[in-house]
């Protein structure tokens, strides 16, 4: 097979053909703006969706984070020294105020009252001898029978034994009231937490780590959060005004809001992270409100009706934010706004637009002020992806045609 070779050119021609070649292709027209990729706007109407003005009712709201916090916690702890010998809960269990929690080994202090008995009995019964001697040294006294310092000795006895009487009257009730401690009851309705105790463990009075269980209210409890200081005034306006409303969504896959009610602002505004501290309480009857748990905070002012826009339809500007109104002649109009706030997707309209316009919420980039639109419906289907499959079927046969024209030279 003979080798083919291309023939030798001289680099003076060369450079002559390529320059020719490329003011050849500088000479070739562009092609037009509608042939594809041109300028914004071109091509007739352009596709938008679009939306309506609306009145409605637009909550104004405090948004925060809070962490909940039971309203009533105690740590219950033994207020006598004696060998532990009942526990009557279990952890995380729930209480009424009055149940019994834990109990103490109560004889050594009923021997105690008993003894505090004894002396009360003793006490009176001396005392009750003073006093018929008094009575009768007295009488002895007048027919000057007795001196007068030996009634006053009778007497002094007499008042010493009242004093003592009393003495051993407070013994009793304190040995009483010790006897009670021996069986520790629940202070408030709530929920048990950890224990670390057994039965037959030695509790002892005020003693480092001589917690026994923590109770905690659930129902009502609190939600403690702070915002900052700018809504102050407003707070204290619309409170009063009447109760505000707070709804909180705790963590979770069910994001459905507990609701309660704001029932305290701090009457002072934490100077170093400019925040005011609030607290709503709230029902928790289902209990989803957890003591320590963060939760996200709403917090209702006010329930205004106002007029919204689909927040998409609202664009910005060196000059400020606009919207393209749809007039009846289907041409679009560029509209300075004035928007007051945002609520979810809605944009509050403060000034500009009026109930009922139908104003451009998708698609803006291709509407040109003055021009004629194409209102689209949600979900409707384009032609250009059947366009698109075409292109690849002209693709796939001049891929073939080209196969066969190397098969002829070949």
């Amino acid at each position: 097979m003979i080798p083919f070779r291309l023939p030798r050119v001289p680099g003076s021609v060369l450079i002559a053909l390529i320059c020719t070649g490329l003011f050849t292709g500088c000479g070739e027209k562009s092609p037009a703006p509608g042939a594809g990729g041109g300028k914004r706007g071109g091509g007739g109407a352009a596709p938008v969706y679009a939306g309506q003005v609306q009145r409605k009712i637009v909550p104004l709201v405090i948004e925060a984070i809070g962490a909940v916090e039971p309203i009533r916690t105690t740590a219950i702890r033994s207020q006598v020294t004696g060998t532990l010998i009942r526990i009557a809960i279990m952890e995380g269990q729930n209480v009424t105020q009055g149940d019994l929690l834990f109990e103490i080994d109560p004889r050594p202090f009923r021997n105690a009252l008993q003894s505090a008995e004894a002396d009360l009995q003793k006490s009176r019964l001396q005392l009750e001898t003073a006093r018929t001697q008094v009575a009768r040294y007295r009488l002895l006294t007048t027919d000057q029978m007795v001196s007068k310092e030996q009634f006053e000795k009778i007497s002094d006895t007499a008042r010493a034994l009242e004093a003592e009487l009393l003495s051993n009257e407070s013994r009793l009730s304190t040995a009483k009231l010790q006897l009670e401690f021996c069986s520790i009851r629940a202070p408030l309705t709530g929920r048990t937490g950890n224990m670390t105790i057994h039965e037959g463990d030695l509790v002892r009075v005020n003693e480092a780590g001589g917690l026994l269980v923590t109770i905690n209210q659930l129902n009502p409890i609190y939600v403690t959060f702070g915002v900052p200081q700018q809504y102050l005034a407003s707070l204290t306006r619309y409170r009063a005004t009447g109760t505000l409303r707070v709804n909180v969504v705790p963590p979770g896959l069910d994001e459905r809001p507990e609701q309660g009610e704001l029932t305290f602002m701090d009457n002072t505004v934490d100077a170093s992270t400019g925040t005011l501290k609030l607290k709503g309480t709230f029902p928790n009857s289902a209990q989803r409100l957890w003591p320590a748990q963060f939760a996200k905070v709403t917090v209702t002012l006010d329930s205004p009706e106002a007029l919204t826009v689909t927040s998409s339809a609202i664009q910005t500007s060196q000059t400020g934010q606009y919207v393209y109104v749809i007039k009846a002649d289907k041409t679009a109009e560029l509209r300075p706004v004035v928007i007051e706030r945002f609520s979810d997707n809605d944009a509050v309209i403060g000034k500009g637009l009026t109930e009922g316009e139908m104003v451009v919420v998708d698609g803006q980039l291709r509407v040109i002020p003055g021009k004629t639109v194409d209102i689209k419906t949600p979900g409707a289907t384009s032609g250009a992806g059947r366009g698109g499959k075409g292109g690849e079927g002209k693709g796939s046969d001049g891929k073939s045609k080209k196969k066969d024209q190397e098969k002829k030279a070949s």
